[in-house]
């Protein structure tokens, strides 16, 4: 943050560093991490500036959302906050306390649309082709036997099959059942077969890539940061890189009115002059160096240009 008074930077600085969040962090890095998190999930985030007995400013709160309410106000644009721990709706008395944000709202909605909207459907079919994974090898990984015994045409044999096979089945369990390896030894016709052993399980490889670039495409992410190692080329991953700069440029615009509105509350509970703008780190090193090369060429092509005239 940089104040607009230099007077008031550094007692700003000393406040944000050390204030109290959520009662057990310290400093705005906590309250905008859990406040950004909420936002992403649930589409509006919430926080709160909780003040001592004097007004001064005591801690930082990320406001669970199902204790608050959003209303239109009978204007038709603004918004009433409205508090439901108590068990029924009270308008919130101190509102420039509260801090709201949306994530792409629908247009007319006070409340926005989580990140995950519409991966339901995707995810719920996702978790069946794991489960039936999981299921097929259960059946087919923990091998299961057919012993089949077939009688001679003889007639002694055939009054005694049930014995028999019931002798077949005894030594069978008897030797599957035992701690080391047992050969299993018996007379007659006799055919063993693995049950299943048929049985194709269906390659979930294609289908479960599918859905999962549904996902990686409703976030945002490069796949590389998911433990996806798909194949891409180096142009690709550079304009990977390039669309996920952009899309946390976006979240910082939806996160810098939150973030100014904070402080700049802050400075009038602690009575200082001026306001405060909210600075960013550059993204990474690599968007540094685009940045100059871009304003390099725009340069030389300027140069060009008034050489011309």
């Amino acid at each position: 943050m940089r104040c607009t008074d230099a007077s008031s930077q550094q007692q700003l600085d000393e406040l944000l560093e050390s204030i109290n969040v959520n009662g057990t962090g310290k400093g705005i890095e906590n309250f905008v991490s859990s406040y950004f998190e909420q936002l992403l999930t649930y589409g509006t985030a919430a926080g709160e500036i909780i003040t001592d007995t004097s007004g001064f400013p005591y801690a930082f709160y990320n406001a669970p959302l199902e204790n608050l309410e959003l209303r239109r106000n009978t204007n038709g644009i603004d918004v009433d906050i409205y508090s439901l721990s108590s068990g029924k709706a009270e308008k919130v008395k101190y509102p420039q306390l509260i801090i709201i944000s949306a994530l792409n709202p629908d247009p007319g909605a006070l409340c926005g649309n989580s990140l995950l909207k519409g991966l339901p459907f995707v995810s719920e079919i996702l978790l069946k082709i794991f489960k039936t994974t999981g299921t097929n090898w259960e059946r087919l990984g923990n091998t299961r036997f057919a012993v089949t015994y077939k009688p001679a045409n003889d007639t002694l044999d055939r009054a005694y099959a049930k014995e028999r096979a019931l002798q077949v089945a005894k030594e069978w369990s008897s030797a599957m059942s035992s701690d080391s390896v047992k050969d299993f030894v018996a007379v007659g016709d006799i055919q063993i077969k693995v049950i299943g052993a048929e049985t194709q399980i269906p390659d979930s490889e294609i289908p479960v890539r599918q859905l999962l670039e549904q996902i990686v495409a409703k976030t945002g992410l490069p796949p590389f940061l998911l433990g996806l190692s798909w194949s891409s080329t180096e142009r690709m991953s550079s304009q990977q890189a390039d669309a996920l700069t952009s899309e946390l440029e976006a979240y910082r615009r939806i996160l810098t009115p939150a973030i100014k509105q904070l402080c700049t509350t802050c400075l009038r509970l602690m009575g200082l002059p001026g306001g405060c703008e909210v600075i960013w780190d550059d993204i990474m090193l690599q968007d540094m160096v685009e940045i100059a090369k871009a304003e390099l060429y725009c340069a030389q092509a300027q140069n060009l240009i008034e050489e011309e005239k």
